[in-house]
């Protein structure tokens, strides 16, 4: 009779359960330790797994630290509040919030500052964080051109482009205002802020693109 070849085993499957109790581990390490002082060894202990799980999943603390705040972000909605307006408020106001969390706060400005000697963590870093939520431009934009308040692109190249922009304005401003001057953003800076952003727009929508 002739043997049967025995099927390959499979790797064992990640857990989603292990994922979400080590992120949140980081972030509760990063609250009480800061980013100098966390380690994978006390990470692993208080999510529960062995530190050849956290090595299995991440290549080292600067990877997981950017997966622990980049599930902070995806809590980012854009609101629909009837305006356009109305719903930049909402979200920058959502963004500040997270960025005023200590876990945010540390986790983010240290590996930000670690990316500036790591092309791979930066990469990391735009993947999982910036790309991940530049959705929030595009629901917006959608949303705002479909009650008539922005004309609609004619060139999607540009629109992209034009999506970009806004997206490292909004994040550029609020990081700055809430981490480097360490100033609140407000419901009133918020709502001033909002202001010169829709005058960009409006006068944006007017301006020809560019040649060829």
């Amino acid at each position: 009779m002739q043997s049967r070849t025995p099927p390959l085993r499979a790797g064992r499957p990640r857990s989603a359960a292990a994922d979400t109790a080590i992120l949140a581990a980081t972030r509760a390490a990063l609250v009480e330790l800061g980013w100098s002082k966390l380690t994978l060894g006390d990470v692993a202990t208080r999510a529960g797994v062995a530190k050849t799980t956290l090595y299995r999943r991440w290549a080292g603390k600067n990877e997981l630290v950017v997966d622990a705040v980049a599930e902070l972000f995806d809590e980012l909605r854009l609101p629909d509040l009837g305006s356009l307006a109305a719903d930049i408020e909402g979200v920058v106001l959502q963004f500040a919030a997270i960025l005023a969390r200590p876990e945010a706060k540390s986790g983010l400005m240290a590996v930000v500052a670690e990316s500036t000697r790591d092309d791979a963590l930066r990469e990391r870093i735009r993947g999982s964080i910036v790309e991940r939520q530049k959705r929030l431009v595009l629901e917006g934009r959608t949303r705002a051109q479909e009650r008539g308040e922005l004309p609609p692109e004619t060139d999607p190249a540009e629109a992209a482009r034009t999506a970009d922009l806004i997206f490292d304005i909004v994040a550029g401003a609020v990081v700055h205002r809430t981490l480097v001057s360490a100033e609140p953003a407000d419901e009133e800076w918020v709502r001033s802020f909002t202001g010169v952003l829709l005058l960009g727009l409006g006068s944006a929508s007017q301006v020809p693109p560019a040649a060829p």
